[in-house]
């Protein structure tokens, strides 16, 4: 048996990170890609390692000479690397693909060790290591039957978006016996190169093999084994978070602040929306529309106010619609003069925009953290401050202050000259749902110095459209944050998203109730748990206080790095004071949360 590594190719993508070396220089967490593929064939009994080089080859050859010269490794060139693709530096390895068994892998592949091993206790003869669709993927694709038998190569030209849950993607290592590579694969890569050249992929012969009678090697399907392809800084990035050390991995995850759908298999039990909304309808009347939505303008901010308005039955002069409330928040905060009542612990995206100084802090002296409308009112009542903050429900506590009881708080900060600023994101999962809301007509009238924030991404369960509103009768504030902000700081989906929601209301409200009692049973399967306190909650996310057996850190670390779910960790969030340990886990639906509490049990 010998392997056969091309990495002969230029990796433009990368741009300067291979301006003078091949991509397999390249370092993922300080290691170069040739060293871990290197390091793993060096562990395999093989006769001998062949490396097909071109670009930067000179660098190459001179590394890995010198840093493996007790392996036996030779090196073929590919003097037209920059004309010719990898199909062509097969080719030029031809001799020794008649001379022994191989594995035949890619320079740009990063992969734990079991990968390759799939490949090479696999009884058969040959194989291409395929890995289940998963919308990171790009390039070659197939169809296997249950017996393994790859049944037709997709190239990209062929791929639809409709077929793939069929689809598996060739992960690039093959094991070629030498009896297949004489008999079958050769003469069609000749064949194949003298009808079509040489600026073609290698699997495309076995497209065309496939497409005759059959290409007679099989799928092995390395399930959910680890490994990624590097072509640009964006796969780099990845990559160096999957096969960091399980601390960096949480780091690095912790501070990418989304874009989790990019790690494959991976439960995000962090970032909070409801699991049973946009329905499918209305799902696909959004696909329907995708292309004129791509293609076309949106409306600016005077259209937009006006959907929003109609989104939420208020007046089009009282909204203005961000980029996600993040961005409303940002500008609503630097409209603040003077200092801000907050609760902690809290959101801290409203606070965070003020210096410390200019924050009045209360902090419920109680370990569920609840607090009421009359804590507030007696806490602030002989506060110097400007706006008071409340978060409605709360996050990360889940606590949750009843209309009537915002009503009378409404009316006392207008007594004291207090600017509101309610930001209910998450009203609608609480016991009574929209009947809880401050947005409507009659109260935002009444109270001017009232602001209600909504984040659409939240309960309506579309974050990757970024929406929000703010809303308030202070005209003169509304007319200024929509000045402030960017006049088309919402795309087309967004825009066409809030034009048909009306039609779906319904389900809305259906997937709201589902949620509510979702929330209760996970609520009781987290109760079991008899290492976390779980603190009750009117939100679609639960505080949980983490006891005796580990830190909060630690479970947070042990739950990404054994079953791939990532919670929040809370440890760095203000308000909690010293020596507890406090998660927080959000609310999916029943699969992914019993995923969870199977876990949790294991841990």
């Amino acid at each position: 048996m010998q392997a056969i590594i091309l990495a002969a190719g230029m990796g433009r993508r990368l741009g300067e990170l291979t301006k003078d070396n091949t991509k397999c220089m390249i370092e993922v967490n300080g290691v170069k890609l040739i060293d871990r593929v290197i390091r793993k064939l060096a562990a395999v009994d093989l006769n001998r390692i062949v490396i097909v080089v071109g670009y930067g080859r000179r660098s190459l050859m001179d590394y890995v000479s010198s840093a493996y010269p007790d392996l036996a490794i030779e090196f073929i060139e590919n003097p037209v690397y920059d004309k010719t693709n990898n199909i062509y530096s097969l080719w030029l390895a031809r001799d020794y693909l008649l001379a022994d068994d191989t594995i035949l892998l890619e320079s740009d592949l990063i992969f734990e060790d079991s990968v390759l091993d799939c490949a090479l206790d696999s009884e058969y003869p040959n194989v291409a290591l395929v890995a289940k669709y998963q919308p990171w993927m790009d390039g070659t694709m197939i169809c296997k039957d249950n017996e393994d038998n790859i049944v037709t190569f997709i190239p990209k030209s062929a791929f639809e978006y409709a077929d793939t849950d069929s689809y598996y993607k060739t992960v690039n290592i093959y094991k070629f016996s030498r009896e297949f590579a004489s008999n079958r694969y050769l003469p069609f890569l000749e064949a194949y190169i003298k009808a079509m050249g040489n600026n073609e992929y290698y699997e495309q012969v076995l497209r065309v093999m496939t497409l005759i009678d059959h290409c007679g090697i099989k799928a092995v399907d390395i399930a959910d084994r680890k490994w990624y392809e590097i072509d640009d800084v964006q796969d780099l990035r990845i990559a160096e978070t999957i096969f960091a050390d399980d601390a960096s991995r949480l780091s690095k995850m912790q501070h990418s602040f989304g874009g989790y759908w990019r790690y494959p298999g991976m439960l995000d039990f962090c970032y909070l929306v409801n699991p049973y909304f946009p329905s499918p309808k209305m799902v696909y009347e959004m696909k329907a529309n995708f292309d004129t939505l791509l293609r076309e303008y949106p409306s600016g901010m005077g259209v937009n106010s006006m959907l929003a308005g109609k989104y939420f039955g208020i007046k089009q002069e009282y909204v203005c619609v961000g980029n996600g409330a993040a961005e409303l928040i940002k500008s609503l905060m630097s409209r603040i003069s003077g200092r801000l009542g907050v609760t902690y612990p809290t959101f801290e995206e409203y606070p965070n925009r003020l210096s410390e100084s200019a924050r009045e802090i209360f902090i419920p002296s109680n370990d569920d953290f609840s607090y009421t409308a009359d804590d507030l009112m007696d806490f602030f009542s002989d506060k110097n401050i400007d706006a008071l903050l409340i978060v409605n429900p709360d996050n990360p506590s889940g606590n949750f202050i009843g209309y009537a009881d915002l009503i009378r708080m409404a009316e006392w900060s207008a007594g004291k000259g207090i600017r509101l600023i309610v930001d209910e994101s998450f009203v609608d999962f609480s016991e009574g749902g929209e009947a809880n809301t401050l947005l409507d007509n009659d109260v935002l009238a009444r109270y001017p110095h009232l602001c209600v924030m909504k984040s659409i991404s939240k309960s309506y369960g579309v974050p990757g459209l970024r929406l929000g509103v703010l809303a308030s009768a202070d005209c003169e504030l509304i007319n200024w944050m929509k000045k402030d902000v960017a006049i088309w700081n919402i795309n087309s989906f967004g825009e066409y998203y809030m034009q048909i929601y009306g039609k779906y209301e319904s389900d809305y409200r259906h997937a709201c109730e589902k949620f509510r009692e979702e929330r209760e049973m996970f609520f009781r399967e987290l109760s079991e748990i008899d290492f976390i306190r779980v603190i009750p909650s009117q939100a679609n996310y639960f505080l949980c206080e983490v006891k005796d057996k580990m830190s909060a850190y630690e479970l947070t670390l042990r739950l990404l790095s054994q079953f791939n779910i990532l919670i929040k960790d809370c440890s760095s969030k203000k308000g909690f004071g010293h020596g507890k340990e406090y998660v927080r886990i959000a609310v999916r639906d029943r699969q992914d949360n019993a995923t969870l509490v199977r876990a949790l049990k294991l841990v």
